[in-house]
């Protein structure tokens, strides 16, 4: 095999490669043996005929084209060796020539990657968002731990907000039961709002035993039967429990805990939480520093490597619904957007991740960053401390996946050491950080975003998990549904 290298505009390059008449003659003999089964020749069992017998029958090129899909494939990956050439779009193929003598003559065109040159890296000007977690930020962390493990208790009073009751609800239309609107002892928390508007608060004030029936509309946004309509819920209380909370002392440290006390309780909460916020402010500070590096580099980014991405982004997002039960075309069809709407969505933040990675890649090459195998050990060895594993226990939990890409992550925790090492970083309180960027963000919406909203600014991977769970909502008819116009404004 040879192979013959052409640049043609832009991030395109052309290789024109030359089979053997050999290697095309064993393409030729592996058709043979899986096509074989496929001809009937008189004279001899189907499958048996021998290779000389059928190619006089059909003629000398009928194992051409098959020979073709096995030689090419192979050719074509020693051709890219070959030059060194970094793809990033599948091949285009075309069949200059065929002689079994000669060979094949083949041409491949493919997308390589852009040369990028780096602009500044050094001396970069970032924000560190740093937060003290303080004996409060503790305390409302044990709440929600003492909420998580509080017991519900029947009592014998009138329902109010915070209560969970055990209901009976049918609903009715003009008098007519509609399909979704019934169920028995349905568990619901007063005042949470999962069922649509004016339902729980007119339960508010029964007791256990009692009947009564609720006037309520539906939403207008809901699903189109029910939508905008006056309906009447029949509800049986069978049941009011309130929340009983544990005492926050010792013994509830034991409860939840590994710890004897409430005090170490506590202090291992803070350390927690603190080293949380740690690598928080870390990601933040990296994110910067990237961004900024990302948006200074100068390429001819091809447009396949942000089709790629936004396919990678999609796969993720249907593999997501997937567990939720959902299928993208349902999602997409809920939130009323078309997969061309959502590719639209990913395309900004696509190209720019694309130039995060190839930002990545000319920084790892400009400052020769190749971790050793003894840096890779030691950060084994922490991570596997971390774990209060061996280091051979955590690299069989990593598995061999977990293992092939570990040296980039090494690779990259250097990189990033080496920038904030060299940048100028000026320490900024969390929450004032959050206000600025939140200020920014929208900002930045107003200006993209045209005067009438619509429901495509749904079509964030953020939101998938939600549409899910509204998805779901709309079979009980009584739970709430969130309407197009209601979405988007979340988002």
């Amino acid at each position: 095999m040879t192979a013959k290298l052409e640049k043609l505009d832009g991030n395109k390059v052309k290789l024109e490669i030359t089979v053997s008449g050999d290697q095309f003659e064993e393409g030729i003999q592996k058709a043979y043996q899986k096509s074989r089964g496929k001809f009937n020749i008189p004279g001899f069992r189907k499958g048996k005929a021998p290779r000389g017998i059928i190619e006089n029958f059909y003629g000398p090129q009928v194992f051409y084209e098959d020979a073709l899909d096995e030689i090419i494939p192979e050719a074509y990956r020693a051709a890219v060796e070959e030059n060194k050439l970094d793809v990033v779009s599948r091949p285009e193929y075309d069949v200059l020539s065929i002689d079994k003598k000669d060979g094949v003559v083949i041409t491949a065109e493919v997308v390589v990657k852009p040369e990028i040159k780096l602009g500044k890296y050094e001396g970069l000007k970032v924000k560190k968002p740093v937060e003290k977690i303080a004996a409060k930020d503790v305390d409302a962390e044990v709440e929600k731990t003492r909420d998580q493990n509080a017991r519900w208790v029947e009592v014998e009073r009138a329902a109010k907000d915070g209560d969970t009751v055990i209901i009976d609800f049918l609903g009715s239309v003009d008098g007519v039961p509609f399909e979704g609107g019934e169920a028995k002892e349905q568990s619901l928390v007063l005042g949470e709002g999962r069922f649509i508007p004016g339902f729980e608060e007119q339960i508010v004030g029964m007791k256990a035993g009692e009947q009564r029936d609720i006037n309520v509309k539906f939403p207008e946004g809901y699903t189109p039967e029910l939508a905008g309509k006056d309906a009447v819920f029949a509800i049986t209380l069978h049941t009011v429990k309130q929340k009983e909370l544990p005492e926050i002392d010792d013994d509830f440290a034991q409860d939840v805990s590994e710890f004897d006390t409430l005090a170490e309780y506590k202090k291992d909460i803070k350390k927690n939480m603190q080293e949380r916020a740690d690598m928080k402010a870390k990601a933040e500070l990296e994110n910067q520093l990237l961004t900024a590096i990302a948006n200074d580099i100068k390429a001819d980014i091809p447009e396949v490597m942000i089709d790629n991405q936004i396919d990678y982004q999609i796969q993720q997002m249907s593999y997501q619904l997937m567990y939720q039960g959902m299928k993208i075309e349902d999602y997409l069809q809920y939130i009323g957007i078309t997969m061309d709407d959502l590719r639209k969505e990913y395309r900004e933040g696509s190209a720019q991740q694309v130039k995060m990675r190839l930002a990545v890649e000319a920084l790892l090459d400009k400052l020769k960053i190749d971790p050793t195998e003894k840096d890779i050990e030691k950060k084994y060895e922490e991570l596997a401390k971390a774990e209060n594993k061996t280091v051979q226990e955590y690299k069989d939990m990593m598995g061999t996946q977990e293992l092939d890409y570990f040296k980039d992550r090494v690779a990259m925790e250097q990189l990033f050491d080496y920038l904030v090492s060299k940048a100028e970083v000026e320490e900024i309180d969390a929450k004032v950080w959050e206000k600025e960027q939140a200020e920014k963000a929208k900002k930045e919406s107003e200006k993209k975003e045209p005067k009438k909203s619509t429901a495509k600014k749904q079509a964030t991977k953020k939101e998938t998990a939600k549409a899910a769970d509204k998805t779901a909502e709309k079979k009980p008819a009584a739970k709430k549904t969130t309407a197009k116009k209601e979405t988007t404004k979340k988002a």
